[in-house]
């Protein structure tokens, strides 16, 4: 009789250094790549169509990869255990691999897949360290369950030898007889998709990574907050699907080594920690990690200005916007905006956070949340009061103002006097030829054609007017 196990395909969709795949066929004569559409994701609100869309292109690269060494990918939709259940009685299969999650739902549904397998005499194997480059609870301080600050949690993660990364196996033997849904032969058919959202697949994805490691990381410690430079890796998405492994991301950028590797790593590092604080703490999804009784405002219109990119901070515009295109926006632009949302408008975190996880396609629950709790001051940040004035912000990160112009196309006429850097174009209600205020509905600027609002808050008073709300008295 020929033994047979299911790799249950989660956020690890790839072959290469894979070891929920590779711990599959070293125990088994024949594999059933397998990979649930989940309904209880849909459920929670997680199915939005960035994400469906690159997911779409995930399944199709991945079923053609299988292709390609003899196998297939048996898709199917419905409960992930009722459906895993299914699969492996099918395919008589006595063992079933997956991948261990950090949220408070994937932690539940390996407890439940466990169960069920065993009434039916298989048995789950729950593979640590497959979405994070070290497993979440492999470093813990004396007598606590994780690190709670970043720096020493660091100091250790540094310290460990990542070793080097599987190569994809050659042939995947699939038994016969276990039907599977359609493969998605692309993403057309998915509304609501940003036009600009990058292609997933583990083949784009390895050729991603080649192309940074050879052509951007050596600069990385100087560009990776310059807004207009494109000085960052774009690989996120590619990580929280799972298709490359962040242990051989980690492992291939320090064998380049360097201070730009060094500054890449060091952000590797920062995704590891979050998922630990995760695992250990699953309600820190939607509760603060550390509460400062914050009383935040409700603030509907001016969380709407935020969303649709029309607060009158172009800097901030600009970062909304190109969420909306691309699906993505780097990293020092997620900061900038959610401390304008939650330190200088006073608005929930949650609020910025949801808004998020509808557009990203790199929407990563341990990696989002964390950091909007970072940024809001109730999270694992040691100065929980500093606010990034996004004026300043611009002025360091877009000195010249070409990532306003490209994003914010009303404001990209505006030019600076000679010798001046990017000020005009950060600060246009210094330019308004209509004779004054118009109530937010914005004006006219030298320079410019389309209408653009004034800022909904004045930097200056926002602060003193909204601690009381906030409770900082």
């Amino acid at each position: 009789m020929t033994d047979t196990a299911v790799a249950l395909f989660t956020s690890d969709l790839r072959l290469h250094d894979n070891p929920v795949l590779g711990g599959a066929l070293r125990g088994a004569d024949a594999v059933v790549p397998l990979f649930v559409r989940d309904t209880g994701v849909g459920a929670a609100g997680f199915d939005v169509p960035n994400r469906r869309a690159f997911l779409a292109d995930c399944l199709a690269d991945l079923g053609a990869e299988l292709r390609r060494r003899g196998g297939r990918l048996v898709l199917r939709s419905g409960d992930v255990v009722a459906e895993t259940c299914r699969v492996a009685r099918q395919a008589g299969a006595r063992d079933v691999h997956v991948a261990a999650g950090v949220s408070g739902y994937a932690q539940r549904r390996a407890e439940r897949l466990a169960a069920a397998l065993a009434s039916d005499g298989v048995r789950l194997h729950v593979h640590e360290g497959v979405v994070t480059a070290l497993p979440p609870g492999a470093l813990t301080p004396q007598g606590k369950d994780h690190y709670a600050v970043f720096t020493p949690y660091f100091r250790r993660w540094s310290a460990q030898e990542h070793p080097k990364p599987a190569a994809a196996p050659r042939r995947v033997p699939v038994p016969d007889g276990v039907a599977s849904e359609p493969l998605p032969e692309g993403r057309d058919d998915i509304a609501g998709t940003s036009p600009g959202l990058a292609a997933g697949g583990e083949r784009a994805g390895r050729r991603a990574l080649s192309g940074w490691l050879a052509g951007g990381l050596d600069a990385y410690a100087d560009r990776q907050d310059d807004l207009a430079g494109n000085g960052t890796s774009r690989l996120s998405p590619h990580l929280h699907f799972g298709t490359l492994s962040a242990a051989e991301v980690v492992f291939r950028a320090r064998a380049r080594g360097g201070a730009g590797a060094d500054a890449f790593v060091r952000q590797l590092a920062w995704r590891d920690f979050h998922h630990q604080v995760l695992a250990a703490r699953p309600a820190a999804a939607h509760e603060d990690y550390r509460t400062r009784h914050d009383r935040w405002r409700r603030a509907p219109r001016e969380a709407d200005a935020w969303r649709q990119g029309r607060t009158g901070y172009p800097v901030v515009d600009a970062a909304m916007r190109q969420l909306r295109y691309e699906g993505w926006m780097p990293g020092r632009a997620r900061l900038l905006v959610a401390s304008f949302l939650t330190k200088t408008l006073y608005v929930d975190w949650r609020v910025g956070a949801r808004h998020f996880l509808d557009w990203l396609v790199d929407g990563d629950l341990a990696n989002n949340q964390l950091n909007w709790q970072w940024a809001a001051g109730t999270g694992t940040d040691t100065r929980p009061h500093r606010v990034l004035n996004p004026l300043v912000q611009a002025r360091r990160f877009d000195p010249d103002g070409s990532y306003v112009r490209r994003w914010v196309p009303e404001l990209a006429d505006i030019q600076d006097a000679a010798g001046a850097a990017g000020g005009a174009v950060h600060r246009p209600w210094l330019l308004r030829d209509d004779g004054g205020s118009d109530g937010g509905r914005g004006g006219r600027h030298r320079g410019g054609t389309a209408r653009y609002p004034d800022p909904i808050v004045d930097l200056a008073t926002g602060h003193d007017r909204f601690r009381t709300a906030r409770g900082l008295e």
